[in-house]
This record gives structure tokens, sequence and C-alpha cells, in this order.
């Protein structure tokens, strides 16, 4: 006998209030990007109480748990990411962080919460289930190696055949959720410039090499190979987020230092940036006799959903919300996500839950002090990911 729909949304509805308290539990004790130890501490234990087969690992604290109905089949895979971002919570909520300067300002405990809500409704109806079942709960999503490289390392995804994942999104209310075909979220780089010039007392510019004024030169030309360089019908942004130099004001500064990032939909775009930033630094160097180091790293790439895979998506949420709020995002954004990184190994799509109630204060941006995710909206994504996962066992 098949799962039955309507046995497993009645399970999700019946374990909703036991994953907003667990999701309350994640919220007050976030842990940075390779450091979720407590994390994944309680997840496992929950996971094996529920019979699910789990496997953690030495080297990080991902985890996969598993339900088998036949060793012989493939595995449908649903994915969370479960870190917490270095900022200082203003929510003011009664389950706010407990750990000063870290939160989880982006929604992660709501994505592991409704993975983990998934699981548990899954295997108390597995004995319908015709092919296996993987949650992975990945670390590290937040930096720019990500975390889904260890776990695609260490066998997320052998025997995979399909993969869904979400990410909470205050942009849209609770009840829709937002899908794209194709390309929906950028890639996401980072760089490093060092210019080093010749330090000189102030009142004599002359006699020295100034790094700040190479360095302007430098970042102002960059800001320009978007504009100039690149087709604009292939978006791409390069940004500079930190800039370090100069010991006093009265003397030519010798050495700085700039950190930025880069986001590309286009995967040629992507590869052809770091040359044409390369090419413009070196030339303002020669030209003004100084010298610099550059680092370019490649960090997550598009990703890029397949249309078959988005389809399960659109069918499972009309089934849940009713086709009217399934809403088509049209563009891809420039945020980064390394879900992309299974996406460029198994056929698989990501979808935004809307999580904005304004009368809850659940509609602000995340990387934000105030950022929370509206409860409610865990419940469907636990039905959504739970369909989509039934869906695709039936899917060549």
């Amino acid at each position: 006998m098949e799962t039955d729909q309507t046995t497993l949304f009645e399970t999700i509805d019946t374990i909703q209030e036991r994953i907003v308290i667990l999701r309350h539990e994640l919220h007050a004790h976030p842990e940075l990007s390779g450091a979720e130890a407590q994390t994944t501490l309680m997840l496992k234990g929950i996971l094996e109480a529920e019979g699910l087969r789990v496997r953690s690992f030495e080297e990080h604290y991902g985890l996969i748990a598993e339900i088998i109905v036949d060793e012989n089949a493939p595995f449908v895979a649903l994915r969370a990411d479960i870190d917490a971002l270095p900022i200082e919570e203003r929510t003011e909520r009664d389950y706010a962080s407990q750990t000063p300067g870290i939160m989880h300002a982006c929604g992660h405990d709501a994505h592991t919460a409704v993975l983990l809500g998934a699981a548990l409704a899954l295997k108390k109806n597995e004995s319908g289930l015709r092919q296996n079942l993987r949650f992975i709960f990945q670390p590290a999503e937040e930096i720019t190696e990500g975390g889904s490289s260890q776990m695609i390392e260490h066998g997320a995804l052998e025997g995979v055949k399909a993969i869904f994942g979400l990410h909470a999104y205050p942009y849209l209310p609770t009840g829709q959720i937002g899908y794209k075909y194709g390309v929906m979220l950028a890639s996401a780089d980072t760089f490093e410039i060092e210019i080093f010039g010749k330090s000189a007392h102030g009142a004599r510019p002359h006699e020295g090499v100034d790094a700040i004024l190479v360095m302007s030169m430098a970042v102002n030309s960059l800001n320009h190979i978007v504009s100039r360089r690149i087709d604009p019908l292939h978006p791409a942004v390069i940004s500079l987020g930190t800039v370090e130099g100069g010991k006093a004001p009265n003397v030519i500064c010798d050495h700085v230092k700039v950190c930025g990032t880069v986001r590309t939909v286009n995967h040629e775009v992507r590869h052809a940036i770091p040359e044409m930033m390369e090419v413009s630094i070196r030339g303002i160097c020669d030209s003004m006799h100084a010298t610099y180091d550059f680092a370019y790293r490649f960090g997550s790439p598009e990703v890029t959903n397949d249309d078959a895979m988005v389809d399960i998506v659109r069918r499972a949420a009309g089934t849940v919300l009713g086709e009217e709020n399934v809403i088509d995002l049209a563009d891809p954004v420039m945020g980064g996500e390394d879900f992309g990184r299974y996406l460029e190994i198994v056929p698989g799509a990501f979808f935004r839950l809307g999580t904005c109630d304004p009368e809850k204060g659940t509609c602000i941006p995340q990387h934000n002090a105030r950022f929370d995710v509206d409860d409610d909206a865990l419940r469907y994504g636990m039905k959504i990911m739970a369909l989509a996962a039934l869906e695709a066992m039936d899917d060549a």
C-alpha cells in the first residue's frame, strides 16, 4: 500500500507543535559554521529515537538520516542547512538567542525544523514508501567553502536520484512559495587584493608609492568591469566589503588590503571575471610602480533548478497551498546558496518558503538582527517537502 497523502498530512499537523518547539530550541542555541556540535547532537538523538538510520562524521558536524525500504532502490534526498550567523539578536522573542553575538538570522533553524518534521512524518508512514529517503542536515552553508562539498565528499549523494531544498523567504507571505525554472540564485565567490607600495613622510609623497592611492584607482577600475566589460543581459556584481591600510595620518601608506565578493548567474561570465580583475589591477600597479597579490576563491556555483523537479515542487505546493499561492519568481537573485553544488551532480529543485506575517514581525530581511520566521510556515514547508519526495519516487 502506498503512503497516503491525507494520512501524511494529518501526521504533520499532529507534530506541528513539537516541531515549533524544536525550532525555538534551535533558535535559542545557534552555532556558527563549522561549530554545530550541539545542534547535530540534538538532531541525532531525535532521529535515532524515531528509528531512522543516522550517520555522523568525525571531519565535520553534518548529519545524514535515512529511511531504507529497499537496499537496492535509489534515494530521494531532502536537505537543510544548520549553521547560524555572527549577529547579535535584537528580536526580544522568548526563544531569542542565548549565545552572545550569534543568531539564526537567515532561517536555518526553520529549514532544519522543516526537514526534521518531514523526516519524522515520513518515518511514521514508511510502510507505503516505494523508494528510500535521505535527509541531509548540512553544516557550514554560510562560509565561502560551503559545507555541501563536505557532505558530497562523504557520500550524501550516493544513490540519489533527486534532491529538494527550501529557504525561508520574508518577501512572500506565509502560505505562499516561490519557484524558479533554471538559474535561481547566483554563484558566490570571494577575493582579496593586497597592494604593496613604499612608505614615506606625508609631506614628501614623491619619495614613496602611495598604496592607498593605487588601491583607490584599482577599486575605481574594478567598478567599471560590470558596466563596461560584461554583457548587460548577464547580471553580475563586484562588491568590496572590507579595506585595511595605513599606520598614521602623516605617513604614506605602503600596504592596503581589500576583500570583496563576486556574484554572477552565468557560468562563462563567472570564469571570465577573475582575469578581467587581475588585468585591471596589474595595469594600475605597473603604472604606479606598486606591486600586488590577488587571490580569487570560487565559492558556491549558481543554483540551477531542473525543470522536471520544479514541476514536482509546483504540483506539491499547489496541492498544499492552492495553485494561486505558488508564485513564479521569474528573475534570479544575486544571493548565493551552496545547494547549487548538489544540483551540479543530481537533478533537483530549490524553492522559497514564504514566512512574512506583518502582525508577527516576520517580514524583516535575512541577515538582520530582527529577523525571525513565522512558525505557521513550518507546516507548509514540511508538507511540500514530504509530498515532493513522494512524487519524485514516481519520476523515472
